[in-house]
C-alpha cells in the first residue's frame, strides 16, 4: 500500500530525482511513495537512484508522457 503520492509532473531532470530523494528522507523505513512524472529521463534516473540508495523499486510504469514509480524505503 502506498503511503504518499509525490506529483512531479512538469518538472525536468534532475528535479524529479532530487525531490524524490528529499521526500524519501521524511519516510519511515518500509514506507512506500508513489512518484508521478512526465520527464522521460525519470525512467532512467529513478531506478538508478533506488539502486544507489538501496530502496526497492516496487513498480515502474510509463504510459505516453506519464511515469508512475512506486518506491519502498530501505530499512536503513
Amino acid at each position: 500500500m502506498t503511503d504518499t503520492i509525490l506529483d512531479l509532473k512538469g518538472l525536468k531532470c534532475p528535479l524529479p530525482v532530487l525531490k524524490t530523494r528529499k521526500a524519501m528522507k521524511t519516510l519511515a523505513p518500509g514506507a512506500r511513495i508513489t512518484v508521478l512524472t512526465t520527464d522521460p529521463m525519470a525512467s532512467i534516473d529513478i531506478p538508478h537512484f533506488c539502486n544507489e540508495a538501496g530502496h526497492t523499486l516496487v513498480e515502474a510504469n510509463r504510459e505516453g508522457d506519464n511515469g508512475r514509480f512506486v518506491i519502498e524505503k530501505a530499512a536503513s
